[in-house]
């Protein structure tokens, strides 16, 4: 079974669950986490005290996916095109390790500004 967080802010709430990656594994022991939103195009992200290289890095993910972007230390989460998008794709600013996806609607993520504080927390 796979671990299930919950991602909060003062706008909204959604669920999501991590894989088995050992990158996923490493972020979920650091639980909870607490930051302030950066907005880059459709993505979420924020620095974490975790400092891994890439692990199955991917230049392009899927709508939902979580990722942990190593050149900036960040938690990423992305609900649509980022400013390197081509046609559909979501394209990171690089490559970045796959730790998850939010389960449930992505579009409520929209409702999040860049400086909003984020709540991650592991649930049952």
């Amino acid at each position: 079974m796979a671990n299930r967080i919950c991602i909060k802010s003062d706008s909204m709430t959604v669920m999501a669950e991590f894989n088995h990656t050992e990158t996923a594994k490493t972020i979920w022991s650091t639980l909870p986490l607490n930051a302030s939103a950066s907005i880059w195009g459709d993505e979420i992200y924020f620095s974490i005290s975790v400092n891994l290289g890439l692990e199955q890095g991917q230049d392009v993910v899927e709508l939902g996916d979580l990722g942990y972007w190593p050149p900036g230390q960040a938690f990423c989460i992305f609900f649509g095109k980022t400013p390197n998008s081509t046609d559909n794709e979501i394209r990171p600013a690089s490559p970045v390790t796959v730790i998850g996806k939010i389960v449930g609607n992505v579009d409520l993520l929209k409702q999040i500004e860049s400086g909003d504080s984020i709540v991650i927390k592991a649930t049952k």
